[in-house]
């Protein structure tokens, strides 16, 4: 069928139109989808690019970050080596690492707090470093400072005093000779300061309690008018009590005395003493002679019950005859004394006096000034070592006493 009559020609020209309409709406759909892949593409690149920014310059801040932390570490002062000169150095209880690096900065140890500190971090051992006086040097670097506290041989100033220990030297039966106290501080005061030893012989710190007035020494009020009465070479025995002590070496004989003196004091302060004296009928310095008598006679399980033979005695007028106070001014221990011994006239011979020896006869530990305060309730009056461990057996008559003699001797006890 043919459109000579030109009634198909409207038709065909609105379907081109259409058609045309389409296409155009097609190529404007696909434009509008490329511009905005394209501008999601540019977005992401610009993510990208301030992610990548951001690295680099995370990665220029650590890098400055780093460069700063090297240049700090290496601008520490710090000597180099083990140091010139003796010093010594007090390291005060509860001080932190940072106040020990100021004490050895302070004197010329370390060349800053830091370079002690930056060491101490590296070695976390040097915490446990314990209070004291200790022999270092000037100028060592902080390393080294570290090493030398963790020494064992770096630590000067330091003593111990044990239950029983007295000033002067004693003799064992065996013929060994145990250290007195003053030969301990005498020890302890030894270490090199510069050039210098600081050396105080046992005879200059004897002469020193000898000549010095009490005060001077630390002796307290209610110990003067007792220690008066005694060998002025033996006025510290008993108030020396047992302990860890530190002197500072370079102290004068007078000051290294005084620094004991005041330490033990101040222990016996804190556990009570003097005040805890009162009520057992004796001053407070014979509550001392009496435990430094327990000390030596006994062993720890048996002290109460060695006060409780003291005191009875003492309440009886009868002559305390301890061995212990024999061998004292004799400066030897003996399990038991010669005739002649116990025959010679003295201030410490018990068996020929009545009442207390003229002072302690060493250091009384704690456990025995507790038994001389409080003795254990009982009716004995003698005692003997019976076992080989050192325990005693106690009686109340002569005869029982005589008997548990005999049968430790035959028994080998002594």
């Amino acid at each position: 069928m043919t459109d000579d009559l030109g009634l198909f020609r409207d038709t065909r020209a609105a379907a081109e139109r259409h058609g045309t309409q389409r296409r155009g709406a097609t190529h404007r759909d696909s434009s509008g989808r490329r511009r905005r892949r394209q501008a999601r593409q540019r977005r992401r690149r610009r993510v990208v690019l301030l992610c990548a920014l951001a690295v680099l310059g995370l990665a220029i801040a650590g890098s400055l970050l780093g460069v700063r932390k090297i240049q700090a570490w290496r601008d520490v002062p710090d000597y180099a080596g083990d140091g010139g000169p003796q010093a010594i150095v007090e390291v005060e209880d509860g001080q932190s690492l940072t106040e020990i690096g100021a004490t050895l900065a302070r004197q010329n140890v370390v060349a800053s707090i830091r370079a002690f500190t930056r060491a101490a971090d590296a070695d976390p051992r040097v915490r446990a470093v314990q209070p004291g006086f200790y022999q270092l040097r000037e100028r060592m670097s902080g390393s080294a400072a570290v090493a030398r506290l963790q020494q064992s041989d770096a630590r000067v100033g330091h003593l111990e005093i044990r239950g029983g220990e007295q000033l002067d030297n004693v003799q064992l039966p065996d013929g060994k000779t145990v250290p007195g106290l003053l030969a301990e501080i005498s020890r302890a005061s030894c270490a090199m300061s510069g050039e210098k030893n600081t050396c105080v012989s046992p005879e200059a710190l004897r002469a020193a309690m000898d000549q010095t007035d009490p005060r001077a020494l630390a002796v307290p009020n209610w110990a003067l008018d007792p220690i008066s009465r005694v060998e002025s070479r033996r006025r510290l025995e008993g108030l020396l009590v047992p302990g860890n002590y530190d002197v500072r070496p370079g102290s004068s004989p007078v000051e290294l005395l005084g620094q004991v003196t005041a330490t033990s004091m101040a222990r016996l302060l804190a556990d009570g003493f003097p005040a805890s004296a009162a009520g057992t009928g004796h001053s407070p310095y014979d509550v001392l002679v009496i435990a430094s008598v327990i000390e030596r006679e006994a062993i720890t399980p048996d002290f109460r019950r060695v006060s409780r033979v003291i005191y009875n005695r003492l309440a009886a007028g009868m002559p305390l005859q301890m061995d212990s106070t024999i061998n004292y001014p004799l400066d030897r221990q003996e399990a038991s004394t010669s005739d002649a011994d116990r025959a010679r006239p003295g201030p410490y011979n018990t068996y020929l006096n009545v009442g207390l020896p003229a002072s302690p006869i060493g250091a009384p530990s704690v456990a025995a000034i507790a038994a001389a305060l409080n003795p254990e309730p009982g009716p004995w009056l003698y005692f003997v070592k019976c076992q080989k461990d050192g325990a005693s057996c106690f009686s109340v008559t002569k005869e029982e006493h005589y008997a548990a003699v005999r049968d430790a001797a035959a028994r080998g006890v002594f």
